[in-house]
């Protein structure tokens, strides 16, 4: 089992395939395990870096969190991974996460993706996202609480296959590593505290940003604005998903990847 002890905790993490290095970094609730709809096409390309966030999978949450200690994390382990520079790909609060560490360290980042993000949360989200830690603290889980969630991240054609909406529930709700009330809170507290409005014009990698048509969580006109406050980054929309892209739409959400990296880095196949 990977792991990399940094300060007071251990980050677990995968690595897949082969080619330039792209760290993936999963958002709120989620872990490494929440890309593996993308893994098998995008690691015939690339060297998969997959961390679980600290208070989220395999890595325990043993202090007080925050979006900037998650990105010293990501960058920490890039350099314990021996790379100079890596490629990171953030989802959500992951895409906070992927901004913060392009701005803390230059250098290291080599671009962006930044799916279904923004550089701080609206109040309709805090207050959204409160809610459901509240519930947590309250004793909900199980098939009860993910399907509450469920309603914000999936378009309404995810319902009409029952199938489908049961398994993945059962899924999630009986997962080997679950997230404990406290650490899902940490997460939420450490979203509602982010806002890199106003700093984002200091960003020199290439960035991607990438919406879904039809997310109600960062809608696409979130993503349009951020787009406009990174210097020449791009907006791609992929049709036909919401909030959770690479459950829903990973082909195209894979095509999108592939087509911007390899205009960014030659090394790309």
């Amino acid at each position: 089992m990977p792991q990399l002890i940094i300060d007071d905790t251990s980050l677990y993490y995968e690595l897949h395939g082969n080619g330039p290095p792209l760290m993936l970094i999963a958002g709120l609730a989620s872990d490494s395990q929440s890309w593996q709809p993308v893994v098998p096409p995008l690691a015939r390309h690339f060297t998969l870096i997959l961390p679980d966030n600290r208070g989220a999978g395999r890595s325990p949450l043993r202090s007080e969190l925050t979006v900037g200690r998650m990105a010293d994390d990501c960058l920490a382990l890039a350099a314990h991974l021996g790379f100079e520079r890596v490629h990171l790909l953030g989802h959500s609060m992951g895409g906070m996460v992927a901004m913060e560490s392009a701005l803390r360290s230059p250098r290291m980042v080599a671009s962006l993706l930044l799916v279904a993000s923004a550089p701080c949360n609206s109040p309709r989200n805090n207050l959204l996202l409160a809610d459901w830690a509240a519930a947590r603290d309250s004793g909900a889980n199980g098939e009860a609480w993910f399907r509450s969630l469920f309603y914000w991240l999936f378009t309404e054609r995810f319902f009409d296959n029952r199938p489908q909406v049961e398994e993945a529930i059962t899924v999630l709700s009986g997962s080997p590593y679950p997230q404990s009330a406290q650490a899902f809170r940490e997460q939420v507290r450490a979203i509602a505290s982010y806002d890199a409005t106003g700093t984002l014009g200091r960003i020199t990698a290439p960035t991607c940003v990438i919406a879904g048509e039809l997310d109600q969580l960062m809608p696409v006109a979130t993503s349009v604005a951020l787009a406009k406050q990174i210097p020449g980054a791009r907006l791609t929309v992929i049709q036909g998903a919401a909030h959770s892209i690479q459950t829903e739409q990973p082909e195209p959400l894979v095509t999108a990847i592939i087509e911007f990296l390899r205009e960014v880095n030659k090394e790309c196949r």
